[in-house]
């Protein structure tokens, strides 16, 4: 019986953490982390600077849909120019509409 309800916690504990691994493995493959980490400034902001810049923002994960699929040059320009000089505005992106909605919850999650 204890090693029953051990394994059933396990296994949920894996569950939890799933979704988190597998966003960042999209991140990955979808090419955004060449310009950005979770947690340090480098071409582009970190995520988790990104999180903490729209918290409370409704209309957030539509603005940043928008951004990423279009890239920033055709959605109003570049917001983090104190980051490159406004020299390297972000690409639009490749991936599917699917995945981008994914990457901006993940993003606006402080990409954890």
């Amino acid at each position: 019986m204890k090693s029953i309800v051990i394994s059933a916690l396990v296994a949920a504990a894996v569950l939890v953490s799933a979704p988190a691994m597998a966003n960042k493995d999209l991140a990955t493959k979808s090419g955004c982390l060449a310009c950005h980490t979770q947690d340090k400034k480098l071409v582009g902001p970190a995520y988790q600077d990104v999180a903490k810049k729209y918290a409370g923002d409704k209309g957030a994960e539509a603005r940043l849909f928008d951004r990423i699929k279009k890239g920033t040059a055709a959605t109003g320009g570049q917001v983090w120019k104190e980051l490159n000089g406004g020299m390297v505005p972000m690409p639009p992106a490749t991936a599917k509409d699917e995945d981008i909605k994914t990457l901006v919850k993940w993003v606006l999650a402080g990409a954890k």
